[in-house]
């Protein structure tokens, strides 16, 4: 599969992502991953959450929603209908640039040393390949920070975490269908793959969730 045919980006469209607030940030997050969306996922986005802000995968822009009016925010998607209709719920106030891209691919020359923060969220277990492949992701979005900036994100783990009876089942289904790619995904190759490209590295595990922030790039 090619990473500009991610079946984990085709398969938001205004249906599904009308769906999403309720059926991913609400009962899912609670249910079957056991990490709340108001308790534990949007606190720790707001606290990492720069004055310029690059949210890479925006889903419904439901987090970016909460940041403060001064806030400066950019958006990265590989869907054009994640990008519309999250920079439509955000705001105009807030949003200073949308970007279609694929972040296996390397940034624009001027998004590079642009950002105070970056995130994604709910991003790595979606795109395809074990997580040394995904790594080229993190790398690219670490070119993006300002020297002192913070990367941070959460994402599903599929390795050495208790998915319930619940989250086995949409486990199984979303690999089987191309949502997720994140079987052979742990807390310690994330952990691995993080160290590899920042030399500041906290991670947490919440459920089946790590969340985890990485500040101070390491050179190529």
């Amino acid at each position: 599969m090619k990473h500009t045919q991610q079946s984990g980006a085709k398969v938001y469209n205004p249906f599904t992502l009308s769906l999403y607030d309720w059926w991913v940030l609400n009962i899912s997050n609670k249910y079957a991953w056991k990490c709340p969306t108001d308790t534990r996922l949007l606190p720790f986005f707001l606290h990492h959450m720069g004055e310029t802000h690059l949210d890479i995968g925006v889903g419904t822009g439901y987090y970016l929603k909460h940041a403060p009016a001064t806030h400066a925010i950019s958006l990265m998607d590989l869907n054009p209908d994640s990008l519309k209709i999250a920079a439509s719920r955000v705001g105009n106030t807030k949003i200073r640039a949308t970007l279609q891209h694929d972040v296996f691919d390397t940034f624009p020359a001027d998004w590079h040393g642009r950002f105070d923060s970056v995130s994604m969220y709910y991003l790595l277990h979606c795109l395809p390949g074990e997580m040394t492949t995904k790594a080229k992701a993190i790398k690219n979005a670490g070119v993006a920070l300002k020297p002192g900036g913070t990367l941070f994100g959460a994402t599903i783990l599929g390795k050495e975490v208790p998915h319930n009876a619940f989250g086995k089942k949409l486990m199984a289904v979303y690999n089987k269908k191309g949502i997720f790619s994140n079987t052979n995904d742990s807390a310690d190759t994330l952990r691995s793959v993080l160290d590899e490209h920042f030399a500041k590295v906290t991670l947490e595990q919440h459920g089946a969730v790590a969340l985890f922030s990485a500040t101070t790039p390491r050179s190529s």
